[in-house]
Formats: structure tokens, sequence, C-alpha cells
């Protein structure tokens, strides 16, 4: 008899989306599964901007510490909340296929400016938590006012609703998979070459106890090998300049179909300083995330 498979994750309506999703991949695979719903420090502190909470990982720690306790046998996580090093004892053991990685700008229709870049009027208050967020929306608007927001997809429109924000930034991955209803707001849709996503934005990442062989081999049976090459170079360039998932960071990387890697990056030294792009096509992925961390860091 087949054991059935522990799943923790934070109790979002995104975090649940993600859970359900891995429940269905692995029921396809005639795996059964159970969710373990865990409240995590990011999810308890409301009140700050993300820059200000101290260390890495605040919406990953206490699931961790559940997996390495093994109250849970698995972990679903948005990749890009991950820190780049697994904490000692657990591995991310396979990832899922990747969602459309853009950022939108989700603007109330009422503060809309057709024909201004964005469609921001002069000196709109936009509203990111995001240190990358920033530094690339003050590179094509530095008129713009930035203000910190915190709360849960559906939580962060309703403050756009009440007129808190003329405008905020969110990942079009979580937009699309709560298949949220935002006909009453004016979406502009960046290009991930031109506003750079996080390091493996629209991706899950499955973490599980390195010693548990059995849920390893489970999981190993989802993983997407493609996203998993992408999302490596992106990773390892974050790793390279020792940045948690507050550094002014964006990195893009797809690949074509002839198998070339194309790789866009945008780095600022903080949200409040010039951001520095650069792009890089290669016909292989061997140090590729080095010569991008050459060209982003002279």
């Amino acid at each position: 008899m087949e054991k059935t498979i522990r799943i923790g994750t934070r109790g979002s309506k995104l975090a649940l989306w993600q859970a359900h999703f891995t429940q269905d991949q692995l029921k396809a695979i005639g795996v059964e599964s159970e969710l373990v719903i865990i409240k995590t420090r990011g999810d308890q502190i409301q009140h700050l901007g993300f820059d200000k909470m101290e260390g890495k990982g605040f919406f990953t720690k206490e699931i961790e510490d559940a997996l390495l306790r093994g109250d849970i046998d698995v972990a679903v996580h948005s990749m890009k909340d991950l820190p780049t090093q697994s904490p000692e004892g657990l591995v991310i053991t396979a990832v899922s296929y990747r969602e459309n990685p853009a950022d939108w700008l989700v603007v109330r229709k009422e503060e809309a400016v057709a024909d201004a870049t964005l469609k921001l009027k002069e000196n709109a208050v936009v509203g990111t938590s995001s240190a990358r967020r920033k530094a690339q929306l003050l590179h094509f608007r530095p008129d713009i006012q930035l203000k910190d927001i915190r709360g849960n997809v559906p939580t962060r429109l309703n403050k756009l609703r009440e007129g808190q924000f003329d405008g905020i930034v969110l990942a079009a991955a979580g937009l699309s998979r709560l298949e949220m209803d935002l006909s009453a707001f004016e979406v502009i849709k960046f290009s991930p070459k031109e506003f750079i996503p996080a390091p493996a934005q629209g991706v899950l990442a499955w973490q599980t106890n390195e010693k548990d062989i059995a849920t390893r081999r489970i999981f190993k049976q989802l993983h997407q090998q493609n996203t998993s090459v992408a999302t490596n170079i992106e990773r390892k360039v974050l790793r390279l300049l020792d940045g948690g998932c507050q550094m002014p960071l964006g990195v893009y990387c797809e690949q074509d179909r002839a198998g070339n890697f194309h790789v866009w990056a945008a780095l600022a030294s903080a949200w409040d300083q010039p951001l520095k792009t650069t792009r890089l096509s290669s016909s292989t992925h061997f140090q590729l995330a080095e010569q991008i961390f050459e060209q982003i860091k002279s």
C-alpha cells in the first residue's frame, strides 16, 4: 500500500491552488495525498515591507522546519520565494511547468492615461513591496510614487479597488492561476524580456527531505526538465550575486526551438538606484550564469 503524501503548504489562496495542483499531479500517477496547512512568519507580519523583514526565506522557514521534523513529506513552494541554498537535509526534488513568468501592472481605470508610459498619470502611486519591481518601475517612470503593499492577491486587488493606489504590480502567474477577474482594471502586460521577472517566477518547486528516497522517487515522475534548466541558470545568477529574494535583480532565461539559450537580466544596487540591464545568447548553458554575472557586475 502506497503511503499518503502529506503536502505542507501556506494557507493563502494561491498557496492552496499550488497544493491542490500538486494533489492533482500526484493523483494522475496514482498517489494519494493530504494537505497540512502551516502559518509562516511572512503570513503573520503584514505591516512591514519585505525589505524590512529580517533574513531570507520568511515564507518558507516554518514549512521547511516541518519537513526536517518529518511532520510533512513534501513542501510546495513558489520557487521565486526559495533561497538558492536549501537548508541542510532538504533538497528541491522536482519543479513544475512554468506559468506565464511576466509581471502585470494593474491600473485603476479612473486613473489610467491612454498615451502615458505604462498608462500611469504624473506622480501616480504604485503599490509593490518588491525591490526588483520598484527599481524597474522607476527606470521607466522616475516620477511615480512607490508604496509598499502586503497581503494575498485578492487583498491587494481590493486595496487597489478602494483607491489606496493608482496601480499595483502582480505576477501574471498568480493572477492566471487564481482566475482573477480584472475586467474593472486596465492591465499592462509586461514582456519578461523588458520588465524582467524574479528568478524562477511562475514555477513551483517541490522540496523533500534528502533521506526520504520513496517520496523523492514519486516526485521525480512530475519533474519538468526543461523548466529546470532555465530556472537553474536564473537562480545561479542570484546565488553568484549572493542575493536573497529582496535583491533588486531580475533574470529571465528561455530556450528557443533550436535549443539556444537567451537570458535577460536587470540589476540595481538598491531599489532607488539606476538599473543596469544585460542580455546574452548562447548555444549552451555551460558557464552562462557566470557570464551574465560578470556582465551585470562590471
